[in-house]
């Protein structure tokens, strides 16, 4: 591996850990209703686990409902049980051929729960980011010796894939901020 393809998949691995921060925060749930609020709970359907975006339509007709319309009607009593049992705190209600989920009040309680949530989250992914630069370090510190190869070389590559960390770093952080925000936002 040379040089440029260390760092090269480094700031690839850390982009795809900062996408996936973002993508966790996504679940975690705000006073507004947004379909990926819902979108990933497990439903038993069809002898396995499937996600429910895959078994049905999700929309968010208004700021604190969501809608569910199952593809197959015979999963109804499913969905509604996943969606019940999702830990959300959610309470769905059959009506014809959708589901309305109707998203409570968050008491100020439970909004400090869900920002502690996604503080884990967020370190979670430092700590991920972290783990990407020690593991470049790592396949920098192999290339000693290595023809071509000199000190400065690997020097400059490691302040390089320092730089990587601490931009990263600062995008989850940044990315938490907002979701505190709108978490905490009444």
């Amino acid at each position: 591996m040379t040089i440029d393809e260390i760092l090269f998949e480094t700031e690839e691995k850390m982009l795809k850990t900062e996408e996936h921060v973002i993508h966790e925060f996504h679940g975690v749930r705000t006073g507004k209703a947004s379909p990926s609020l819902i979108e990933n709970v497990m439903v038993e359907a069809y002898g396995s686990n499937m996600r429910l975006k895959e078994l049905a339509t999700i929309s968010a007709p208004e700021s604190r409902m969501l809608m569910v319309q199952p593809f197959d009607q015979s999963n109804m009593k499913a969905v509604e049980k996943a969606i019940q049992g999702a830990g959300l705190g959610l309470n769905p209600a059959t009506q014809g051929r959708f589901i309305r989920v109707i998203l409570p009040d968050l008491s100020a309680e439970r909004r400090q729960e869900f920002v502690k949530l996604a503080k884990r989250m967020a370190e979670e992914g430092r700590v991920a980011v972290r783990s990407e630069r020690r593991t470049a370090i790592e396949s920098l510190k192999k290339l000693k010796g290595s023809a071509g190869v000199s000190e400065d070389n690997i020097e400059d590559c490691e302040k390089e894939v320092q730089k990587l960390t601490d931009l990263y770093i600062k995008k989850i952080d940044e990315h938490l901020v907002v979701k505190e925000k709108e978490i905490l936002t009444v």
